[in-house]
């Protein structure tokens, strides 16, 4: 039986929080589905934001190596993959349904935002307004400058076209130029976490990003001291902690 586990803790993770699994028998009474994959980024952020503001969902995996997105034959899904396509046309994940409102939204942006504007508790953007665009601004520079250029197409491509030798280098090229300019942007607003001492929108950015470019990219982060800090405190963080990749139902160890 498959099982999905959530964190309930809506105190924003900074206090030991209480994981939820909920079962195949718990899942009719659940209005949030996610559509997600355990190593996209785009969904980890969506993960992070449902666990700050305590919020259970059903988790639907979705396979982007084995192309349960695009296929049109036999998918390892529980779902159809006409189904999906018509949540999101282009493909990608994640995908966010609440059947309360009959509302489906796709990219992770626009599920941020709309979590955001429903569920008020645990508040992703700062009333200040000058650190509200410094936000705004950080996860723009991720979810535009970076994580597009080292997703899973675009890398295939380059292998396809170029050579798998150049993959890593042109990831650890436009990683490390995003995180040149998020050094120098959050330098003088930083505190325990990116823009202060709570957790705001832009650490749901940049922590999956960060992770990616450690662990996936092996970026070498003595270059980015500012950057280096916030990943080890993302890591003490209940809320961040169950949303990692390993935390997930679908992850498969390398």
């Amino acid at each position: 039986m498959e099982k999905k586990i959530k964190d309930n803790d809506t105190s924003g993770g900074c206090s030991g929080g209480e994981l939820v699994v909920v079962t195949e028998e718990d899942d009719s009474k659940l209005k949030l589905k996610l559509y997600s994959y355990y190593r996209s980024s785009c969904s980890w952020r969506v993960r992070i934001a449902l666990n700050l503001k305590g919020l259970k969902y059903e988790y639907k995996a979705v396979n982007l190596l084995k192309g349960d997105q695009f296929s049109q034959g036999q998918s390892s899904s529980t779902f159809s993959i006409t189904k999906f396509t018509k949540l999101n046309p282009i493909g990608y994940v994640p995908v966010l349904t609440d059947d309360e409102q009959d509302i489906v939204i796709s990219d992770s942006f626009a599920i941020l935002l709309y979590l955001e504007d429903k569920y008020p508790q645990h508040p992703l953007l700062p009333q200040d307004l000058q650190k509200k665009a410094i936000n705004l601004q950080a996860a723009n520079i991720v979810s535009s400058s970076i994580q597009p250029l080292q997703n899973l197409a675009v890398l295939k491509y380059i292998e396809e076209k170029v050579s798998s030798a150049e993959k890593l280098t042109w990831v650890q090229y436009h990683i490390g130029k995003g995180f040149a300019a998020l050094e120098k942007l959050l330098e003088g607003c930083c505190g325990k976490y990116a823009t202060g001492n709570e957790v705001f929108l832009a650490d749901l950015f940049l922590a999956p990003q960060i992770d990616a470019a450690i662990t996936r990219f092996s970026l070498d982060m003595t270059q980015y001291p500012l950057l280096s800090r916030l990943h080890n405190a993302y890591m003490e963080l209940p809320a961040f902690q169950a949303a990692v990749p390993e935390r997930q139902p679908d992850y498969v160890k390398p």
